[in-house]
């Protein structure tokens, strides 16, 4: 005789993360994902030092200041060649 054997749910967890997102006027562009939210406010905070440190460099060189926030993401919602933004890849012309 078969037993009849129940399973939780099965939703994928993993699939759901924190992004760091970087915005800069209109566009958005996420810059780091993590898989807890605690280490998606530590990065988002060290980034927001990183910029306050080069603030008057960027205002005197007529630079957009990027804003830092988190968000959830999914692994679905990452374009196909995503990598990581270094926290002020936007002076090289990386972040958009």
């Amino acid at each position: 005789m078969g037993k009849v054997i129940a399973f939780g749910a099965t939703a994928r967890r993993d699939d759901g993360m924190w992004g760091v997102v970087a915005t800069l006027g209109r566009r958005m562009r996420v810059a780091s994902i993590y898989a807890t939210r605690q280490a998606a406010l530590a990065d988002c905070e060290w980034r927001m030092q990183q910029v306050a440190a080069y603030r008057a460099f960027l205002r005197q060189s007529g630079q957009p200041v990027p804003v830092y926030s988190i968000r959830p993401v999914r692994r679905t919602d990452l374009p196909r060649g995503w990598r990581p933004l270094p926290a002020l890849g936007f002076l090289r012309g990386q972040l958009f």
